[in-house]
């Protein structure tokens, strides 16, 4: 957090998170306050409204699509599948889930 996300945002920013416990341990909102950011939470089991639940389900599907049948060639399956999201996909993922995907481009999801 305060080495990653926090020097990338900007005062007024808005950072969402779901309910993994790890979003909620001591100090998060303490270092997104520090550069003037606001933290909201995800209502509680509303994967609807969290885009990365799309992302893993396209995933998902598509390491089932490749079937690699030895560890290397699932190291080279993710690799693929990670790739193969686009600008415009992650805006379209974005959008779907009801938030503004041209400036969630820029590194926040503004609400």
């Amino acid at each position: 957090m305060e080495q990653v996300l926090a020097p990338a945002l900007r005062p007024g920013d808005t950072v969402i998170l779901d309910n993994l416990s790890a979003h909620k341990v001591a100090g998060v909102r303490e270092a997104l306050a520090a550069v003037g950011a606001r933290l909201l939470y995800l209502p509680k089991y509303s994967p609807d409204f969290n885009p990365i639940e799309r992302v893993f389900a396209k995933i998902k599907a598509l390491l089932r699509k490749a079937a690699p049948r030895s560890e290397a060639a699932l190291h080279q399956a993710i690799r693929r599948v990670l790739r193969s999201f686009k600008p415009r996909e992650c805006r379209r993922i974005i959008a779907a889930a009801g938030y503004d995907a041209t400036s969630a481009m820029t590194g926040t999801i503004s609400t």
